[in-house]
């Protein structure tokens, strides 16, 4: 029976892991390269075919757990919200009522009007009202009044 080099296998693995990365960017598999590609390493060093396993599994799921939270939050912290999700957790100013059953509500955000309707179903949102946006729905803003102690932060 024919044997393959324990080398080989591991830098095809290496390969095969990269491609799915590549081909998923779920910063998920690049993680299990590194392992095997480690493992590949250690062939050279002379380790035993369970230890270039272990090597793999142990040092795959470290880099998974520890770094990959560390990688993605990074990846995130350049995403700039962009049009309608730069709104939400902003303020408004109500100028018409806000008021759900009766179809009917409008702010003012930045010289622009939007038609809004309240987060809770049942509440009424006077004129003059001071909000924060919740959520988009469609080219309603959804709206939550709050108190005026809640404006001012120190």
């Amino acid at each position: 029976m024919m044997s393959i080099d324990p080398a080989i296998l591991w830098l095809g693995l290496v390969i095969i892991l990269l491609v799915i990365e590549i081909a998923t960017m779920g910063l998920t598999t690049i993680w299990f390269a590194g392992g095997a590609m480690v493992a590949f390493f250690s062939t050279f060093f002379g380790a035993s075919v369970a230890t270039q396993r272990t090597i793999f599994v142990v040092l795959s799921l470290a880099l998974l757990v520890i770094t990959r939270p560390v990688a993605v939050r990074y990846m995130r912290s350049g995403h700039v919200k962009t049009n309608a999700d730069s709104l939400i957790g902003r303020l408004a100013v109500v100028t018409v009522e806000v008021n759900n059953l009766a179809q009917s509500g409008e702010v003012v955000l930045s010289d622009v009007s939007w038609t809004a309707r309240s987060k809770a179903n049942g509440s009424v949102i006077p004129v003059g009202s001071k909000v924060r946006i919740c959520a988009i729905e469609g080219v309603k803003l959804i709206v939550e009044e709050i108190k005026e102690e809640e404006t001012c932060l120190y």
